[in-house]
């Protein structure tokens, strides 16, 4: 937050002798870098109530295993890395990992994210209630 507010500052007692598409592009390159910093600071994930635990196996594009279980990306399904950052299905690599997961009305896989330690700790969000 501190970072946000020291760029803004600095930005506003440049403006008068930048032209206008290079404080633009300042401000664009700075972004991403202060966007990590915010996953690095440990800001929690919203995972929605209904969300269930399990381990996935990634398989052969749109199959996973979830549990051991034989489990289908639904269309439009969505893969969030630890850092919240959308994650290619073909990218994955490994097994059991820890994820919360959402299903749709057909039971395929709609929403899927990568647990990282401190979220794997926590319990469930459907076991919490």
């Amino acid at each position: 937050m501190r970072r946000t507010c020291h760029l803004a500052a600095v930005l506003a007692a440049l403006a008068p002798t930048l032209p206008t598409s290079l404080a633009l592009g300042l401000t664009l390159a700075l972004a991403p870098p202060l966007a990590a910093t915010a996953a690095a600071q440990g800001i929690e994930r919203p995972f929605p109530p209904d969300a269930l635990r399990g381990k996935m196996t990634p398989g052969y594009f749109p199959d996973l295993l979830i549990d051991g279980k034989p489990r289908r990306l639904a269309a439009g399904a969505r893969i969030f890395n630890q850092d919240n950052m959308i994650a290619m299905p073909a990218t994955l690599r490994g097994s059991d990992i820890v994820v919360n997961y959402t299903v749709d009305a057909a039971g395929m896989l709609e929403r899927v994210w990568i647990l990282n330690d401190d979220e794997a700790a926590r319990p469930a969000p459907a076991a919490a209630k």
